[in-house]
């Protein structure tokens, strides 16, 4: 039999589950599918998911209710079944929990934006009905507690609390936030000062789940550490790093040995229940079991977003552009990429940008809000870099934030601020943002981006109406390249250079033999290829860009290396000189390279720059194409 709840997680480490979501859709649901709804349509594929994470080690599952309220199922025309749905998910996970498992009731926020305005078509009071409604489904169906999840308002939450306490206060409660950054919810509200909140308002443990991977739960663990101390304890759940679209996949890069490492440390700072969240499967908890020593359950068994149609490639033979027209013939091309500040003190990147133009860069590329976390907008800080040291800047541009209309606005604009270079992204899902209320766009993704810039070098508009000059756009594209899978994304970069990319910028690489491997690939295609060169700062800094960005692979063996060293000095120290004789390596064989401070540090990318032009490192001398018009 279970003990009681509260009892035991004071005194122990309760293993939660991983995702329900994402693990159906890879268990072969379709897409877009309401999740909820399969309480009453396939009872038996949600049963075997809560028997799978039980197999893995999972001492409490949650059901499958977490947007079962009315506002949400109104979409789905099931409004009505709202409390059924709810009972028959807690139905399904007792029957797969039996006698040693809990079952936590899961209820997550409504749908509704808070704070409400006046012009809502719902009330607090309609909202705190329908979490009503929802508890009580998951009483009949017989949960043990409750487990309010993914909440980003601080104030939705309190009243989801407040809901919960009316219908069952004989039930615990856990409440968690979503802290994307630094500990801090999209308004700014510290992690600590939300989980006293919490507490106040009755949760029985308080924590954190979801949000922009392992790292900002930790950070947010962090913060409410103090409660832990004053006997409250906490709860997590992260997701598995953040995601990335491939092959019609959503692909979640940290791995279940990453995870479980960072998972010890939660519990060091107080986490008594821990899990996760999106991305996370029953290998992630098995690897949890193993590391944290906790005993499998034995139970009784019962018995894809498709990538938008490419615009058609244009006939005739496109620009060059300013930027590659700008290169100069015999040495090796060097772009730096600098993030614009995420505030109004430019001077810094400035001072930074001077000092690489200096040391002879030949252009700095500027991300538009990377991780969706706001930023100074890129394209006024490449037009001052560009007036202040003449160097030639790259736009990072994304459809994420602006329509097709305002996309095309913004490339004039930038056209008549002197900028001769755009590298065409997708960009990073809106779900990680830091601020509220923010939803993508995605008019155009890459494939239109740059079609539309193609089209803007000819001095048409989207529409074909004639713009009365043509911009003098290198159009850039991104490459993810993938060893052990090279095939999709080689595919996307040939139609990216069948639509007009002229030169493309690839994700983090640090093994010379992937970077040679990766040129042997593309040789055919009528593009230059920038490789991305992150310097690593320390054994951390190594770990948590591959275990939590997509699409970056840091060998073993030089994490390993990196972790012999206690000191993060140095961890740096060999990581820089590493850097140093993987670029001296790979120099006579690129086209270019693509330097990305880390954490903005312009001096880290300054000293490369230096040892670069200082032994007159050539390149492969594909980067000097022909004047246009010669």
């Amino acid at each position: 039999m279970k003990p009681d709840f509260l009892e035991y997680i004071h005194n122990h480490v309760v293993l939660g589950d991983g995702a329900l979501g994402s693990y159906l859709f890879e268990q072969g649901v379709e897409r877009g599918r309401n999740l909820d709804l399969l309480n009453l349509q396939a009872p038996e594929t949600i049963l075997a998911a809560h028997e799978e994470y039980i197999r893995a080690g999972s001492q409490l599952i949650e059901t499958n209710t977490f947007g079962a309220n009315r506002f949400k199922l109104r979409e789905a025309g099931a409004r009505e079944q709202a409390r059924q749905i709810n009972r028959l998910g807690a139905e399904i996970a007792s029957k797969a929990a039996g006698k040693q498992v809990y079952v936590a009731g899961s209820v997550g926020p409504s749908g509704i934006s808070f704070p409400l305005h006046d012009d809502e078509d719902v009330n607090l009071e309609a909202i705190q009905e329908s979490v009503c409604e929802q508890v009580l489904g998951l009483l009949e169906g017989g949960v043990d507690l409750l487990i309010l999840e993914t909440f980003s308002s601080l104030e939705e939450i309190l009243l989801a609390i407040k809901a919960t306490r009316s219908v069952a206060p004989h039930l615990p409660v856990v409440a968690q936030m979503v802290f994307p950054t630094k500990g801090l919810t999209v308004l700014g509200e510290d992690a600590l000062f939300c989980g006293q909140q919490m507490r106040a308002a009755g949760a029985a443990l308080v924590g954190t789940n979801c949000g922009r991977g392992v790292d900002a739960t930790v950070q947010a663990v962090a913060h409410m550490s103090p409660l832990a101390g004053e006997g409250t304890p906490l709860s997590a759940f992260p997701n598995a790093g953040l995601p990335e679209l491939l092959g019609g996949r959503m692909i979640y890069p940290a791995q279940p040995s990453y995870m479980a490492v960072r998972a010890k440390e939660m519990i060091r700072k107080g986490v008594h229940l821990i899990g996760g969240c999106c991305g996370t499967q029953p290998a992630h908890i098995q690897e949890f079991r193993s590391v944290l020593r906790i005993k499998p359950v034995r139970i009784s068994l019962s018995g894809p977003e498709v990538p938008p149609e490419p615009t058609e490639p244009v006939t005739g033979a496109a620009k060059h552009g300013g930027f590659l027209d700008s290169l100069q013939a015999g040495r090796l091309p060097i772009i730096v990429e600098l993030d614009p500040p995420t505030h109004l003190d430019a001077e810094p990147v400035l001072l930074g940008a001077e000092q690489l133009a200096q040391a002879g860069v030949d252009a700095i590329s500027l991300g538009e809000n990377p991780l969706a976390v706001l930023r100074a907008g890129n394209l006024s800080m490449a037009a001052l870099i560009r007036q202040r040291t003449g160097v030639q800047t790259i736009l990072h541009q994304t459809g994420r934030d602006v329509n097709a209309l305002g996309l095309q606005s913004r490339m004039m604009d930038a056209h008549l601020l002197g900028i001769e270079a755009v590298l065409a992204v997708s960009g990073d899902s809106a779900a990680g943002t830091d601020q509220p209320g923010v939803s993508g766009i995605f008019d155009l993704r890459s494939y239109g981006l740059i079609a539309m810039l193609e089209g803007l070098n000819r001095g048409l508009s989207m529409a074909g109406q004639s713009l009365r000059q043509e911009t003098n756009f290198s159009i850039g594209a991104a490459f993810s390249f993938r060893p052990d899978d090279p095939e999709t994304q080689l595919r996307r970069l040939e139609k990216k250079a069948e639509l007009g990319a002229r030169f493309a910028m690839t994700q983090p690489i640090f093994a010379p033999e992937t970077v040679e491997q990766m040129l042997e690939q593309v040789r055919h295609l009528d593009i230059l290829v920038f490789p991305g060169i992150f310097p690593l700062i320390s054994a951390r800094n190594a770990e948590f860009l591959h275990n939590e960005v997509p699409g970056i692979s840091v060998p073993q063996d030089l994490r390993r290396r990196l972790a012999q060293f206690e000191q993060v000095a140095d961890q740096r120290k060999v990581a820089l000189e590493y850097t140093a004789g993987m670029i001296a390596q790979i120099a006579p064989m690129i086209d270019g390279l693509y330097l990305i401070s880390p954490l903005n540090k312009w001096d880290i990318a300054l000293n490369f720059v230096l040892q670069a032009r200082q032994g007159g490192w050539k390149g492969s001398g594909r980067a000097n194409p022909p004047q246009s018009g010669c």
